[in-house]
């Protein structure tokens, strides 16, 4: 059975294309970064963190094993080392779409034709498997990624679908998932993959392709987990997504990306054929997750050990896992359930974890990552350098590499897209929901077009100012919003300032062309309190300045374990960062860490300046902390 309207043009390239839902999804041919620091961001990403993969995957023979095809058992690198390759190709893709270098595009018709050559006549691809000297396919669901990596192809060939229009890379992503689907289809193996990848692919592909047989399969593995088909693990089932039917779980838990990636799929699932269920168990599990086991920065998975979420309120600070390829499942979560939903308040959500999460990976010159964020750094970060390759995964410094190395190729990949994360339009209008200088040429459900021009220094200052560029005689809308913490703010228009209040703000009327609308939002510093319930932190405030988290950073010069603030005293902006009220415990050094309770000898408060998160480690070896002990 076909699907109507295949999805292969899409207006410049959208990651995500629902068939239905409240908000359609502006392409990257409709919205244009223009400046700022995304923009920046995005100018590193090209120059810099795309060629910068590159060289290491080179380096590490991770392209060489596409080059050998199955005819040589030297394979070098992890079981999952192809997906990385793959995400290179998706942000490649977008990449050539958003800058229009053609290098970028020769580059993905090279990589293109690398991955092709490796491809099995039965559409099967994979280097680690079924080749001489290498296990055979599909002998360990549990661990041997081939369908995660074969999902990662497949978002590759959409992305340069959607942003070229069919070609090679569709042909080999169509063969990979007729081999899937001829494998894993009713009929066939009744497993699932360890980590959950190919179910979000497929729906897309499906809908790029018109082929309603990939959205039938994504659907099938998406019921097919939680029913514990993979062996058991010392970490559990849940290790795997694989202990409770999906429409059964009650909150995100287990391995944090591999349940944020099932839920993806399970919403695009549910969309696509119409299983209203389905959506709001998904919404409400991650609803529960959101009030429950999430930190401060949007960050998700509190336990280090099995990279997962932790019970309810379990949010240490110093054993934050947070990793970034979580962040970027958490903002590809939201962004469905938006669309689908209209709520915005998933809007702040997005926000909160470009601002913190996102904004903090990547270092300055795009050549280094973390791949978890604390929150609590007690002893200083250490210098890597730029040839070495990080060991396993987990806390750190940025490092160049890691032996996992999963969080950089995804956060090329939404950095290079992110113009499709910043608007949408509905039947009435266009709809704003990241605040970044940007422009906007699109049209409205009834054909007509409409422009916008999009300019602000948000979130250092809080003043947005839309103006309208291109227009007819006949009324439509723009939506704003005000986020959840602008309690104040006012919307100025030709017609004078009113209250903003918190939500969507919708201005609806015949517009001019060169016609303005001001959204001031009250960006000011705040302190924050954690719910009670949340034993690691209780005590202490985090300062917030508009969605942006601050920390106190120590190069050497102060013990932070030993802060004190004052939350009696408003925080105010200083140059730089934010500035507190606080003061240094000096407690006398002793053979046995407890005793008594006993008066500590203060110092006296003083200013003490806190930097924005996203800015720490980037001057230096450097403990950090986001939560104080109040005094």
């Amino acid at each position: 059975m076909t699907l109507t309207s295949p999805d292969t043009t899409a207006v410049g390239g959208r990651p995500v294309v629902p068939r239905r839902g409240a908000l359609r999804p502006l392409g990257l041919g409709e919205v244009r970064v223009t400046g700022g620091p995304w923009a920046r961001r995005q100018e590193v990403n090209a120059a810099a963190t795309l060629p910068h993969i590159r060289s290491w995957l080179d380096r590490l023979g991770w392209t060489a094993n596409f080059a050998a095809g199955h005819s040589s058992p030297d394979r070098r690198g992890r079981e999952f080392s192809d997906s990385e390759v793959y995400k290179l190709l998706e942000a490649l893709s977008w990449e050539a779409a958003r800058g229009g270098d053609p290098a970028v595009d020769a580059a993905v018709v090279e990589l293109t034709g690398l991955v092709a050559a490796a491809q099995a006549p039965d559409g099967y691809l994979g280097t680690a498997f079924g080749g001489p000297g290498r296990p055979p396919r599909y002998g360990d669901l549990a661990w041997g990624h081939e369908l995660y990596c074969a999902g990662h192809l497949i978002q590759a060939a959409v992305a340069r679908a959607r942003t070229a229009g069919p070609d090679r890379l569709l042909d080999v992503a169509r063969g990979v998932a007729d081999h899937v689907c001829a494998e894993f289809g009713p009929d066939g193996r009744q497993g699932v993959c360890g980590h959950p990848e190919i179910e979000v692919a497929l729906v897309e592909l499906a809908r790029v392709t018109g082929e309603r047989r990939y959205l039938d399969q994504a659907a099938l593995f998406v019921e097919r987990r939680g029913r514990r088909t993979l062996p058991r693990h010392e970490f559990g089932w849940s290790y795997f997504s694989d202990d409770v039917p999906v429409r059964e779980s009650t909150s995100l838990h287990g391995h944090a990306v591999r349940a944020l990636y099932l839920a993806c799929g399970a919403v695009d699932v549910a969309v696509d054929t119409g299983d209203d269920e389905l959506l709001r168990s998904v919404a409400a599990q991650f609803d529960h997750a959101l009030a429950r086991r999430t930190y401060l920065t949007g960050g998700m998975g509190s336990r280090h050990t099995d990279e997962a979420f932790g019970p309810d309120f379990q949010l240490p600070a110093d054993r934050a896992y947070s990793e970034t390829c979580a962040g970027v499942a958490a903002i590809m979560l939201a962004w469905r359930l938006l669309l689908a939903t209209g709520d915005g308040r998933y809007d702040d959500v997005v926000e909160r974890i470009l601002h913190n999460v996102v904004a903090t990976a990547v270092a300055d010159d795009g050549r280094s990552f973390f791949y978890a964020h604390t929150l609590h750094q007690r002893t200083p970060t250490a210098e890597v350098s730029d040839d070495e390759e990080q060991l396993g995964f987990g806390g750190g410094p940025r490092a160049p590499w890691f032996e996992v190395s999963c969080c950089l190729g995804n956060a090329a990949r939404l950095l290079a897209s992110l113009a499709c994360y910043t608007a949408t339009a509905d039947d009435t209008g266009v709809r704003l929901h990241q605040y970044l200088d940007a422009e906007i040429d699109t049209r409205l459900a009834d054909g007509r077009e409409v422009g916008l021009r999009v300019r602000t220094d948000y979130p250092d200052d809080g003043v947005v100012t839309v103006r309208v560029v291109k227009t007819d005689d006949r009324p439509w809308s723009i939506t704003l919003r005000v986020p959840g913490w602008a309690d104040g703010a006012v919307l100025a228009t030709t017609y004078g300032r009113h209250p903003a209040p918190v939500g969507d703000v919708v201005v609806h009327r015949n517009f001019a062309v060169g016609e303005e609308i001001r959204l001031e939002l009250p960006v000011r510093p705040r302190f924050t309190a954690p719910d009670p319930r949340v034993d690691a932190v209780r005590g202490c405030v985090a300062v917030e300045r508009g969605p942006v988290v601050y920390c106190a950073e120590s190069l050497g010069d102060v013990d932070l374990d030993l802060l004190r603030v004052d939350p009696s005293t408003p925080p105010v902006d200083v140059p730089h960062g934010v500035e507190v009220r606080a003061r240094v415990d000096h407690p006398a050094d002793a053979p046995w860490p407890y005793g008594a309770p006993a008066t500590p000898t203060a110092g006296a408060h003083a200013p003490f300046t806190l930097v924005p998160y996203h800015r720490w480690a980037r001057r230096g070896p450097s403990t950090m902390r986001v939560w104080l002990p109040a005094d």
